[in-house]
């Protein structure tokens, strides 16, 4: 658990990429979500947003991340009014550095889908917390208090 981990640059809101080296010296949150605009989803941005001057205060770096397009990102961050950067992870490389693609049921069906998880890395670059399988009501709340914990 205490290794750094690998960098990584991928496509971001804002028309920038967001590398993983370049926070270096602060705590990142990188929460992964299953689809821009949907209920949960959007459930749990908002909680993100509103929770976002705490992170921001404790110099941590919050990013969503899903394998929605940049496009679909923009459109979700400027709806939410978002004030962090959402990650397009269209060739789910870091879904599968992170391990969070599972086949999940839809009306019956199995598919392939991004399960709700959140990562909390330190600013080393070190790994210290995941929830896998989140549940939105109290979730970035719970983040924020581990947070305030490193």
């Amino acid at each position: 658990m205490a290794a750094t981990l690998p960098d990584f640059s991928l496509p971001a809101t804002g028309d920038s990429d967001f590398t993983l080296a370049a926070h270096r010296g602060h705590p990142v949150v990188l929460y992964f979500y299953p689809k821009d605009s949907t209920p949960g989803c959007t459930t749990e941005a908002q909680q993100f947003r509103d929770l976002y001057p705490e992170f921001q205060a404790l110099g941590a770096v919050v990013a969503g991340v899903s394998r929605d397009s940049v496009k679909s990102h923009e459109n979700f961050k400027t709806k939410q009014n978002l004030p962090f950067p959402l990650i397009s992870d269209k060739e789910e490389s870091l879904c599968q550095q992170f391990g969070v693609i599972k086949l999940k049921k839809m009306y019956g069906k199995e598919v392939r889908g991004i399960e709700r998880s959140t990562f909390v890395i330190d600013a080393g670059g070190v790994l210290q917390r995941e929830w896998r399988g989140v549940k939105v009501p109290g979730h970035a709340q719970e983040v924020l208090d581990f947070v305030k914990t490193l």
